[in-house]
């Protein structure tokens, strides 16, 4: 960030959504560093209340986005920026709980949006997912023009009926929202769980002594991005003017095939169990993704700057470091594999 920009984020009032998660925890640190006062909204449904960065001017409120009282709570701090990153997390959650996903992602969106709006907040920054908006028939790379109504999940409809409601507010009442289309995100502060991303699992796994179960072939490919270039991209979609209603991605805009992530974490931290192969998930229609930045770099000057072998080893470390609280902490039921399963039964 610019010295311009951490000029504007000082003495803001800035509301996070989500704050406690991955994204949102590292989104809240670098927001209290630049002298933002933040204000955290988190329900730890899916994050952990030891993930909140302990600093000054960062105020905690545990709470669900559908929660009048906890919604004028936050609002009553008169937040001029917000950053709606809570979400029901992710695609197999999604299906096996369609209507809590559309009441959070649905009608949670709609409600900050409101609140938005009668607030007079100056922008309103929405967490998408470029993994959910294309379906799974869209060229590479992955441009913000085209969209799919062929949608295989319940997050992916309700993270387009975000952006819609977006559009909505700014068109009929002039709120200046920002759409940012996460694609991937990995890194420091997300904790690992049935419902969570493959790296951490992963890692997870792997530090357990475990086989990295794979549900596919391992050809498919991912565009992985660290979360510290998500949340630069975040910093310059609450100042830049020229993101204002704008949709661009944020990612790495580099394609990584599976079974090489997995052989790079085992190496890595030295597990010899190798790896399992799993049938792929019924709603895993993508074989390959990766995005484009263009326009990202044309609006914001995005420009990620975290290799995938340097976010690999920041992720171990952090793990290697928050072993203890991690571990306790890690969401697993049912739905993961059966390996893991029976390692958790001796």
């Amino acid at each position: 960030m610019t010295e311009e920009f951490k000029e504007y984020y000082r003495g803001k009032v800035v509301l996070v959504t989500g704050g406690a998660g991955a994204i949102g925890s590292n989104l809240s640190r670098a927001l209290a560093e630049l002298g933002a006062k933040v204000i955290i909204l988190d329900d730890l449904s899916s994050s952990e209340i030891w993930n909140i960065p302990s600093l000054p001017g960062v105020l905690f409120v545990e709470g669900d986005i559908l929660d009048e009282v906890k919604l004028k709570r936050v609002f009553f701090e008169r937040p001029q920026i917000v950053f709606h990153l809570a979400a029901f997390f992710a695609n197999q959650n999604s299906v096996d709980h369609p209507e809590r996903d559309l009441l959070v992602n649905g009608m949670g969106t709609l409600r900050l949006l409101e609140y938005s709006l009668l607030a007079g907040v100056n922008r309103f920054v929405y967490a998408s997912s470029g993994c959910s908006i294309y379906g799974s028939e869209s060229p590479l790379p992955l441009r913000e023009e085209f969209m799919s109504m062929h949608l295989s999940t319940p997050y992916q409809i309700t993270k387009m009926l975000g952006e819609l409601y977006c559009n909505f507010f700014l068109n009929h009442y002039g709120l200046k929202v920002v759409k940012p289309r996460f694609f991937n995100s990995y890194g420091p502060g997300e904790v690992p769980g049935q419902y969570r991303n493959v790296i951490p699992n992963f890692i997870y796994w792997a530090m357990k002594g475990l086989p990295l179960p794979i549900t596919g072939t391992g050809e498919e490919t991912r565009d992985f991005t660290y979360v510290g270039d998500i949340v630069d991209g975040l910093l310059r979609a609450g100042v830049m003017e020229s993101a204002v209603g704008q949709e661009f991605n944020l990612a790495s805009g580099k394609e990584t095939r599976i079974l090489d992530l997995a052989h790079m974490i085992n190496e890595a931290i030295g597990n010899k169990a190798g790896i399992s192969f799993a049938q792929r998930r019924k709603w895993d229609t993508k074989n390959r993704l990766l995005a484009s930045i263009d326009r990202a770099r044309q609006l914001i000057g995005y420009e990620p700057k975290v290799t995938f072998e340097e976010g690999i080893k920041h992720t171990i470390q952090w793990f290697r470091q928050n072993w203890e609280k991690i571990d306790s902490s890690a969401r697993f039921g049912p739905g993961v594999s059966s390996a893991v399963r029976d390692f958790f039964s001796k």
